[in-house]
């Protein structure tokens, strides 16, 4: 039996730790985290709670004194221990608690910790690619949280919806605009005449940690690496496309759609980045 941390107390996982008229549950009013615990340590810890208090002053979280990364990171461990887990993904929700829209009963965070074991070769290189497809029913806008982690994710979960009824292993989300924002789960990089490309942040993507941590690393080797818009036929012409994301840092992506792609560029980028932050 597994076990998940709410507010500091570990509870059985499928233990009700919410209300009816819980915030999160009614609005999506909340944000999360998702982190990497390897060889001792939550990878890029620091990067990933600068990001979840940004978010929390964004949504306007009233954050007492007493509520800091370390208190948080403490009850990662624990939860982590208990759960035998030393090599996990970890999820970690930020809600506010009990009220209506206009009457909240306060504006603390409330917490919600689980852990997942990772198999052994999570993170290696993906030799055999992804095969993606573009989902078009939903889009991602492009407004003042499109770049925060928040609760509110229906454009990414009828993605994943429509991932798993084509068979693809993930989909890639477009903006109001109709132009490339990321996937599902992850962040999208293109190279094309070995020109680095991503969606710049105000087309709506997540403001990835991996993201933010390549683009740093490309600019310090002298890659030549872009933020702009990306159109849909930009990215199904580039020459290789991967994704990235906390739990698998790269992947090369092999075909969207009818395009297929190469990967000697990013299995170059894959062997000179990872080993910096594993």
């Amino acid at each position: 039996m597994d076990y998940c941390n709410w507010n500091g107390k570990i509870v059985k996982e499928g233990t009700a730790i919410v209300s009816a008229d819980n915030r999160g549950l009614r609005y999506g009013d909340g944000l999360f985290e998702t982190m990497k615990i390897n060889k001792g340590s939550i990878e890029m810890a620091n990067e990933h709670f600068a990001r979840l208090w940004n978010g929390m002053q964004r949504l306007q979280f009233e954050i007492p004194k007493h509520f800091t990364p370390e208190i948080l990171e403490e009850q990662i461990w624990l939860l982590a221990k208990k759960n035998n887990h030393s090599h996990a993904r970890v999820r970690l929700s930020i809600i506010r608690g009990d009220g209506g829209l206009y009457d909240a009963k306060n504006h603390f965070p409330n917490y919600i910790i689980q852990t997942w074991p990772l198999p052994d070769n999570n993170g290696e290189w993906n030799s055999n690619g992804l095969v993606a497809g573009i989902y078009t029913e939903a889009k991602k806008s492009c407004d003042a949280i499109s770049n925060l982690k928040h609760n509110n994710y229906l454009p990414y979960l009828l993605a994943a919806l429509q991932a798993k009824k084509e068979q693809w292993n993930d989909a890639i989300i477009l903006n109001t605009a109709n132009n490339i924002c990321d996937s599902s789960i992850a962040n999208i990089f293109i190279i094309k005449d070995s020109i680095i490309y991503t969606p710049a942040l105000t087309q709506g993507c997540v403001a990835g940690i991996i993201r933010n941590a390549l683009i740093l690393f490309l600019k310090k080797s002298d890659w030549s690496i872009q933020e702009k818009t990306i159109s849909v036929d930009e990215l199904l012409q580039a020459d290789e496309v991967f994704f990235t994301n906390s739990m698998y840092k790269i992947r090369w992506v092999q075909r969207i759609n009818e395009s297929v792609f190469s990967n000697s560029i990013t299995q170059k980028i894959y062997s000179a980045f990872v080993p910096t932050i594993c």
